[in-house]
């Protein structure tokens, strides 16, 4: 009997060790959140919405751009703020990465693409033209994760999340959960200068993820 104390003390331990490293896992492959690309011009946002994860611009280094190089005259006016560029990104079976589109608003291209959270504040995103002339870049969290939605699961057909109980009555899904790691400056940051919100309900994206 004078053993178990110890013991019980050693699977505690054990139990506590195991799962800080569970939740490490799981932040480092969650890919939403918002993310700074890597020439510092504009933070993403990614969010699951009813299964896929799909990415806009929630911040801009210079505002009111618009999608001038689009293909399409009748979306060459529409804002680059709130602009979907990661386009319905599924997961890949047995791997934490998920591919999809990316739209490039410098060219006006869309192009084959994967996402892949490096740890819990890496995002490495790959873009492809027909399986070749493949490019790539590094982006850094300064946001999320973000959590699934309230729209996100009345898509889903799943129950509404609780009431909130900040009195808010249009919370801020990036500013939920604070993310790993992340100083509380760049929270601040993030929450003040983002407008877009939660971006399940984007007409662009919800049309294709209701």
């Amino acid at each position: 009997m004078l053993h178990c104390p110890r013991n019980f003390m050693r699977t505690v331990i054990t139990f506590s060790a195991f799962s800080a490293i569970s939740i490490a896992a799981a932040l480092a492959a969650d890919p939403t959140g918002d993310w700074r690309v890597a020439e510092g011009v504009a933070n993403v946002r990614i969010a699951e919405c009813n299964g896929s994860m799909w990415g806009v611009i929630a911040w801009e280094q210079e505002p009111g751009g618009h999608d001038k190089n689009n293909p399409e005259v009748s979306k060459k006016s529409r804002p680059t703020l709130g602009m979907p560029i990661l386009i319905d990104m599924k997961k890949k079976p047995s791997v934490d990465q998920w591919e999809g589109e990316v739209y490039n608003a410098k060219d006006g291209k869309t192009y084959s693409s994967t996402i892949k959270p490096i740890g819990s504040d890496k995002l490495e995103i790959q873009g492809c033209v027909l399986g070749f002339l493949c490019g790539g870049e590094t982006w850094t969290r300064v946001a999320g994760p973000i959590p699934s939605s309230p729209a996100n699961s009345m898509a889903k057909g799943a129950p509404k999340a609780p009431p909130k109980t900040t009195g808010a009555t249009n919370p801020n899904p990036a500013t939920a959960a604070p993310a790993a790691k992340m100083p509380a400056q760049k929270q601040a940051t993030a929450a003040a200068t983002s407008t877009v919100g939660d971006i399940c309900l984007i007409p662009d994206i919800a049309r294709f993820s209701h």
